[in-house]
């Protein structure tokens, strides 16, 4: 248990990115029908999710985490929520069969709705308007009454959240991740992509594989792991007033968990000494991720981590690096010998996005695929020179056929991302750019499996 601490304890720290409300006490009220509510997500499936990250810690297993960069009201849907669900099991299908280890599967859902922004405000043809914060906060309509932050679409926001993960759970055990359907799993514009032939070989020595077992005399409609998968979800935690709010007392053990996600993160700009939301996320017993870029010191880290995991619980920190494509061969190495010196149980994932955004010559902001698959090779590449687990992977991406990165074996051009450029944040990969980047990582795990298998000779 968290000393000094209560779920409220963190408005005594500073808070950065948080909005303000002009009505404060319509705010309270917010906060008081959202905790009475009931909570989203249960304390289990939160240290059941902690177990399986404490394998990744131990080398012995993959965390895939990937979704949208910011859910919005407007694309609310349940198509949208079923593509991106089967994009992230295609993936982890890849991932499993060429690493032969477990892949924990984590999405950027039901919950992904805030996002923090660089200014308070924004101007547009002379007009100076607060900035779009996400649908949990604002709209992101340029006019007054859009603009204005209102509480109550937390109430709005933990409606969608309760539908998704209702959606998420019925398809994670209702038969649609049965891996006799592997063959259904591919959208049609996917197809399009040469990756697409690679994946139906795989699925093709799946349903052999599943074929000889029932030949010999095992059914696979017996086996519960083929008949569906765990799936988790998780947000970044930065509205404070929304997690609190969904934030409970577990009655078996009496810790605090905050139900509104199975993991929860702090950013890279608000994960800093003294921060309101690292004052928070120590006193949660969820699985934690932290961003960590380019201006996060060895020793500032340790210190983040003795306060954030001070027993040394595996599975209980994820550390999400993003360097960007040119940075994190230079950069990643001396956080990774820092922990390791003091012996801090990590899992290591990569965050090959947001260190890679530039402004096309469109107008449009994108990620080049390409600076996304080299900061990938340089994270495995710092792994195994440091001997350490490349542990994870953190994308944002869709199931739908956006443009919103160029490049990739679908090619998409600058000229082409305004084609179905739909996304209310930053760009996304679309379900081809994934199903390739999915492939990259599986040679990346068999070459750090092959490093492992000549150590131990």
């Amino acid at each position: 248990m968290a000393q000094n601490w209560n779920p409220g304890s963190w408005k005594n720290f500073e808070a950065k990115h948080l909005p303000r409300y002009e009505d404060p006490g319509l705010l309270a009220d917010t906060e008081a029908t959202l905790s009475t509510y009931p909570p989203l997500v249960f304390a289990g499936e939160a240290r059941a999710l902690k177990s399986e990250l404490a394998e990744v810690c131990a080398g012995k297993g993959f965390l895939l985490q990937g979704g949208d960069c910011a859910e919005s009201f407007a694309e609310f849907h349940p198509n949208n929520i079923r593509d991106t669900f089967r994009v992230l099991l295609q993936m982890a299908v890849v991932l499993t069969f060429a690493s032969k280890q477990p892949v924990v599967k984590v999405g950027r859902m039901a919950g992904q709705f805030a996002k923090p922004r660089s200014a308070p405000t924004e101007t547009l043809e002379g007009k100076e308007l607060p900035s779009y914060f996400g649908d949990i906060i604002n709209g992101i309509d340029f006019d007054d009454v859009s603009r204005v932050n209102d509480p109550q679409r937390m109430l709005r926001a933990y409606a969608q959240a309760a539908a998704t993960l209702n959606l998420l759970r019925a398809f994670s055990t209702g038969g649609y991740a049965n891996l006799r359907q592997v063959h259904q799993w591919t959208l049609d514009f996917v197809g399009r992509s040469p990756w697409a032939e690679k994946f139906k070989d795989i699925a093709d020595r799946i349903g052999e594989a599943l074929d000889f077992m029932a030949a010999c005399g095992i059914d696979p409609e017996r086996v519960p792991q083929l008949q569906g998968t765990s799936f988790f979800t998780s947000h970044e935690a930065l509205l404070l007033q929304y997690e609190q709010a969904l934030t409970r007392e577990d009655s078996l053990t009496g810790k605090w968990y905050d139900c509104s996600a199975h993991m929860l993160w702090i950013g890279d700009r608000t994960r800093f000494e003294g921060s309101a939301h690292v004052e928070y996320l120590r006193g949660v017993d969820n699985p934690i991720g932290m961003k960590c870029g380019p201006s996060l010191e060895p020793d500032a880290l340790l210190k983040m981590l003795d306060t954030l995991n001070p027993s040394r619980e595996p599975g209980r920190m994820t550390l999400i690096s993003r360097f960007g494509h040119d940075k994190v061969e230079a950069g990643l190495p001396r956080l990774v010998r820092a922990v390791a010196r003091e012996g801090h149980p990590v899992v290591w994932s990569c965050d090959p996005m947001h260190g890679n955004v530039i402004k096309s010559d469109s107008g449009y902001k994108t990620r080049p695929f390409d600076r996304i698959l080299t900061e990938v090779k340089g994270f495995f590449a710092v792994h195994r020179a440091e001997g350490t687990h490349a542990g994870g992977i953190h994308i944002e991406m869709t199931g739908q056929d956006v443009t919103e990165c160029v490049g990739g074996a679908v090619a998409i051009t600058d000229e082409a991302l305004g084609d179905r450029y739909h996304t209310h944040c930053d760009p996304r990969l679309n379900a081809a750019q994934s199903l390739e980047l999915s492939f990259l990582l599986a040679e990346m795990l068999n070459l750090e499996a092959e490093q492992r298998q000549a150590a131990a000779a």
